[in-house]
């Protein structure tokens, strides 16, 4: 049903789902969800597995095709998707009630457990969210051939779904749809996967530091 190229981009991302699937199951059988935590680390080591087996299918990453001028939009869009997703956080706005990801342990962080979080957010989350969601998904919807899709045909419907699907894949609903559509515009105008990627690293790298400085752990 699917190329080589579709595979390439959709299993490092089911590998992620598959990840969070395993600890809900593990944590309703009544496993302390704080001794999972470690299953952050595997997870991000599977993705980054799975990323680096498929490389050579990613030519769209194999070279930096981001001017100065976009490079410094995609990083002001997501400092401008940070303010926004610590903002939207009305109960309306929220899906369900997440524990989060708390690093403390007997009233310390664990700060390898913390950078181990940070760069899994910002380095390895956004390459592997930005290839499922706006590399294929989005142009996939379009076309059959979506690695032949330039991202500026990428259709208002396929748009729309990409966008709406990413939100909800958040417990932040509302802030997932901004976030989604922001990542998005920027692929389709710049038509570079890095720009989307740049962005959401920003986003991710900065929402660590804020989580850690406040202490909102539910935000992870």
């Amino acid at each position: 049903m699917f190329s080589r190229s579709a595979w390439a981009r959709i299993l490092p991302f089911l590998v992620y789902i598959l990840f969070i699937i395993a600890v809900d199951v593990l944590t309703r059988l009544g496993v302390d969800a704080q001794a999972l935590r470690w299953m952050y680390a595997l997870k991000i080591g599977a993705v980054l597995a799975t990323l680096a087996w498929f490389w050579r299918d990613y030519t769209e990453l194999h070279a930096w095709r981001a001017g100065a001028l976009a490079t410094a939009i995609a990083a002001a869009t997501g400092v401008v998707v940070l303010v926004l997703w610590v903002s939207l956080n009305a109960d309306w706005m929220v899906i369900g009630a997440p524990d989060g990801f708390n690093p403390t342990a007997g009233g310390r962080i664990d700060w390898l457990m913390v950078a181990v979080r940070i760069a899994g957010a910002a380095l390895v989350v956004p390459v592997m969210e930005e290839l499922f969601w706006r590399s294929f998904l989005m142009r996939w919807i379009d076309s059959d051939h979506f690695d032949s899709l330039d991202p500026a045909q990428i259709s208002v419907k396929s748009f729309v779904i990409g966008v709406v699907l990413f939100g909800f894949e958040h417990n932040l609903w509302l802030a997932g749809i901004v976030a989604g559509a922001a990542y998005s515009l920027l692929y389709m105008k710049q038509r570079s996967l890095w720009s989307s990627i740049l962005a959401h690293a920003v986003t991710n790298g900065l929402l660590g530091l804020w989580i850690v400085r406040t202490g909102n752990w539910t935000y992870w």
